[in-house]
């Protein structure tokens, strides 16, 4: 059985309009260390296992296989828009958006941060993958303006991160606080210091949420860290540390009812 997180402020906002879900690793059948729900196509798991996971997000959600919409993520500031002529295709991008009921929009992630959006009132959902350079270059701003496009207005979309790194297991090089401070020097509050000399602790969460209410978007965190959630979360730096030969991904995941 799965039995994703989901969002008190997405449920309370949407009510049964939109059906949403951040799933974790439970009730799939992935072995080894992909062991669970694992849905990453890119991963080196047996690909039948990967189908498998993904067609049981789908029965949750009560769609058929083929309106789950994923994108080959690349870390960018990209986002599309999907609609019923959506083919299983994965463009290269980081978000997607829809005001089409019925399908599926998933975004996948082992620390990076998942975020799904929602506006009731105009029926269009998105569903975001923000790592720190999808999010320090647009992809959320991206993905509120597709949105709009379709139809949404600003102040009625919310939005929520789910499981993704914290700071206290996030550390980073000095090149990296560099790049952040350099950007904006604002940036500076989302680093403290490391127990390694010149090295920092980054909160990817609070940059994350710091970008979404600027740009007018209620939002909140469901404060899950996924490195320490070793039989709930996927986190490909808990796999670098134990020198794993590979990681799972979760889904998170979200639909306009029809």
């Amino acid at each position: 059985m799965l039995s994703p997180v989901q969002s008190p402020l997405v449920s309370r906002a949407a009510g049964k309009a939109v059906h949403h879900g951040y799933f974790t690793r439970e009730g799939g059948v992935s072995e080894g260390v992909y062991a669970g729900l694992n849905v990453g196509l890119g991963s080196n798991d047996e690909r039948a296992r990967v189908v498998e996971n993904r067609a049981r997000v789908c029965n949750w959600f009560a769609v058929d296989p083929e309106r789950l919409a994923t994108v080959h993520q690349v870390h960018s500031p990209d986002v599309i828009a999907v609609d019923d002529s959506y083919d299983g295709k994965r463009p290269q991008a980081d978000a997607l958006v829809t005001a089409t009921p019925g399908l599926v929009l998933g975004v996948l992630s082992a620390d990076c941060g998942p975020i799904l959006f929602a506006d009731p009132k105009a029926a269009v959902v998105g569903a975001a993958h923000a790592g720190w350079k999808g999010a320090l270059t647009g992809v959320l701003e991206n993905t509120i303006a597709a949105m709009e496009a379709l139809g949404a207005s600003r102040g009625d979309i919310v939005a929520c991160l789910g499981p993704s790194i914290s700071r206290r297991n996030y550390e980073v090089g000095p090149e990296f606080v560099e790049r952040f401070v350099g950007t904006d020097p604002s940036y500076g509050a989302f680093f403290s210091p490391s127990e390694r000399p010149g090295h920092a602790m980054f909160d990817l969460p609070a940059l994350t949420l710091k970008r979404l209410t600027e740009a007018g978007i209620e939002a909140e965190n469901l404060d899950i860290c996924t490195y320490p959630q070793d039989a709930n979360c996927f986190s490909y730096r808990r796999s670098v540390h134990r020198k794993e030969p590979d990681y799972g991904r979760q889904i998170s995941a979200i639909m306009i009812r029809g």
